[in-house]
């Protein structure tokens, strides 16, 4: 088969370019900015031409769309651009592969929720009020895409972190490594998910076609549950960084465009038995993995 990941530049992209490397279906990998060194179709995933013609000229049976407008406040200002890429730009995708009978797999996310106050891990079934633009549209990207017709997985996720681009853990670990001490929020809850453990679920449901008959939604992050504050601590501790305190804070004291989940955790119960998951790693097992592989580099 032929699997077309988007978004293929990120760090979940990325993630899935090393998980895939010894697959035995054909992988290929688009994004709309080309790296030199790396292997990549130039697509703009809001031209639905375009899209066409990359999905038709390499026979694709399987989009894995990892590309969205991630940037939470900035999507505050900029709605018709994270619209776009997190509603209609899925729309597109997957109405093309409507016409092949192909699979769409979709990124989404916890911020889907946050007006709730739920206290009790969430699961697919949950009714998502999401407080801000982001979390608005990404529930009407999966809204559109289940709308389309089109055979598809999405999975919700939450707190991604990875060896690559900018994110949580690498911007703590730069941070403790320099300043005297850091102050990070406490009084919001969730997962950190290591985008290698989630790309190897992705490349193993496809690679044994666990995705016939199982069509819909699935929460998937690591295991365990955290505050921001926590996350920063361990990043702090296992990166050695031990001249740098990591301070709690109340969220109210970084006043933000958005408010946040209070408490997202993603229940998974879903995705274990779907897939027949016996374990999905611990959030500090996996950190400790993506910490010592940054280290190495």
């Amino acid at each position: 088969m032929n699997i077309l990941v988007t978004g293929a530049n990120g760090q979940l992209g990325m993630s899935i370019r090393r998980a895939a490397a010894n697959a035995t279906d054909r992988y290929l990998f688009a994004d709309i900015n080309v790296i030199p060194e790396l292997e990549t179709i130039p697509l703009d995933i809001t031209s639905p031409q375009q899209i066409s013609k990359v999905v038709n000229d390499n026979d694709i049976d399987i989009i894995v769309n990892c590309a969205a407008f991630t940037n939470v406040d900035a999507a505050e200002d900029n709605m018709a651009a994270a619209t776009l890429l997190n509603a209609t730009a899925p729309l597109f995708m997957a109405k093309e592969l409507k016409k092949r009978s192909g699979l769409l797999i979709h990124i989404s996310t916890d911020y889907v929720f946050g007006l709730e106050q739920y206290n009790t891990p969430c699961t697919e079934e949950m009714k998502g009020i999401p407080s801000g633009v982001y979390g608005s549209t990404k529930l009407e990207g999966e809204n559109n895409i289940i709308s389309s017709g089109c055979d598809y997985l999405i999975f919700r996720t939450s707190w991604l972190y990875s060896e690559y681009g900018r994110n949580f853990c690498k911007t703590m670990m730069q941070l403790t490594a320099i300043k005297e001490s850091v102050s990070v929020v406490f009084d919001q809850a969730g997962t950190p998910t290591y985008a290698g453990d989630l790309a190897r679920l992705i490349v193993d449901v496809i690679e044994r076609k666990k995705y016939v008959g199982n069509t819909g939604i699935y929460n998937f992050s690591n295991e365990g549950v955290c505050s921001w504050y926590d996350f920063a601590y361990m990043v702090g501790l296992l990166s050695k960084h031990d001249n740098c305190k990591v301070l709690p804070c109340h969220s109210s004291e970084y006043p933000s465009k958005v408010v946040r989940p209070a408490y997202s955790v993603l229940d998974k119960t879903k995705v274990k038995q779907t897939f027949c998951l016996a374990t999905i790693p611990h959030w500090t097992f996996s950190l400790a993995i993506c910490i010592n592989n940054i280290l190495k580099q």
